[in-house]
């Protein structure tokens, strides 16, 4: 009893993103309600042209109700159903919330299953390019994340091998973090490479020690010494900032540094969002729910806080109104659905994107590739930079 009750202790540490960004955006209230009224307007097509049995009911806008946009509305480690009631929520907002397939709101099951349906698109005519054989086949990548049970069937059958720093978790006990990043990247239904093969090394994130991030990437170093010049690890994506001036990580950063550039010696891409601009070269951008592979209709930021993006050296890449796997326990497989994901999520999804292009040109080395996904970038009327698939890999065809 004593151990699962340290268990419940720590679990919401481990199911909570690590990132500051994204709470910052989702505190700031005042502009989250001016702005999810502009998200929400352009849904209502999507939500009243609805043809399921369920009975979607349009709220007064007079009217206070307790689930607010962007609210975190996720079952939790309860057997039984969340359930949400007609009246305490506005149907419009659920494209806002963060929910899974324990959660029910009453009155709009049918829409609710649709979003989380659609979230599973990655977005940026990633599809399309899969329809050609574009799927990242063969290219082998690393993930340093949070403890991962394996099993899941959105990508058990990627996992090329599996290492833990020290977790120090229970086999039956797994996290949010995990499952979501390994299947932005890689999934088979929601990923943006989902032939990609995937080196996963998990690390206790909550402990705030960059030393087991470092361990976890020299490990993935290790296993790419191992391998033949034709079956290299390209990219290893990393959700999080072992290194700088940050509240999360306060121990070894120096460990950390060391790895990376160990790593980058061996002409391995590392993505993550320390204060380097070599690994920090993504931000959060978010595109139109409804229309998710028209990047006309990308902007930078969260949906609750849309910014402008005028650093060159920064190319946004969408985090939200994403479908991610799920499994905190063992067997128990599922899906949740974030209206506002973190920068967590940007990460995987761009080393997805090189893995795409290194697919389709394994020669590509690591500073050529990352030249190619600048120049390629979409820049809106803002002048934001957002990144750009499909003309990142039309530009790696011509160079055949």
């Amino acid at each position: 009893m004593k151990k699962i009750f340290t268990l419940l202790l720590i679990l919401p540490m481990i199911l909570t993103s690590c990132n500051k960004e994204a709470t910052q955006a989702m505190n700031n209230n005042s502009q989250s309600f001016n702005d999810s009224k502009t998200i929400t307007s352009n849904i209502d097509d999507f939500t009243y042209n609805n043809n399921s049995s369920s009975n979607v009911q349009n709220t007064p806008q007079n009217i206070s109700l307790p689930l607010k946009p962007y609210t975190d509305i996720r079952q939790t480690f309860s057997s039984e159903s969340k359930i949400f009631q007609v009246g305490e929520f506005d149907p419009k907002d659920i494209i806002t919330f963060t929910f899974n397939e324990g959660t029910v709101l009453k009155g709009s099951e049918g829409l609710q299953k649709k979003i989380l349906e659609n979230g599973k698109n990655p977005g940026l005519l990633i599809k399309s390019l899969h329809e050609k054989g574009i799927t990242g086949e063969g290219v082998n990548v690393g993930i340093i994340d949070q403890n991962l049970l394996i099993n899941h069937p959105e990508f058990k059958d990627k996992i090329k091998e599996y290492y833990d720093t020290g977790c120090n978790m229970p086999d039956i006990i797994g996290s949010m973090h995990g499952p979501a990043v390994i299947s932005i990247l890689a999934g088979d239904t929601i990923g943006v490479a989902p032939e990609a093969n995937v080196y996963y090394a998990a690390v206790p994130s909550w402990l705030g020690d960059s030393k087991y991030y470092a361990d976890g990437l020299n490990w993935i170093i290790d296993q790419n010494k191992n391998l033949p010049e034709s079956e290299k690890i390209r990219v290893v994506s990393v959700s999080a900032s072992p290194s700088g001036d940050n509240f999360s990580f306060t121990k070894n950063q120096e460990l950390w540094d060391k790895a990376v550039l160990n790593a980058q010696n061996e002409g391995i891409l590392v993505i993550d969002y320390s204060e380097n601009d070599k690994t920090h070269f993504i931000t959060a951008a978010y595109y139109d729910p409804q229309n998710p592979d028209d990047i006309t209709l990308c902007k930078a930021g969260y949906p609750s806080s849309p910014s402008s993006l005028p650093n060159k050296n920064l190319i946004g890449v969408p985090c939200s109104f994403r479908t991610v796997a799920e499994e905190y326990v063992t067997g128990i497989c599922s899906y949740e659905y974030f209206g506002q994901g973190g920068l967590s999520f940007a990460v995987p999804y761009a080393a997805g994107v090189l893995a795409l292009g290194w697919q389709v040109n394994p020669d590509l080395d690591k500073d050529t590739i990352m030249k190619l996904l600048f120049d390629t970038c979409y820049i809106n009327r803002d002048g934001s930079r957002i990144i750009n698939p499909s003309a990142f890999i039309d530009r790696i065809n011509g160079l055949k």
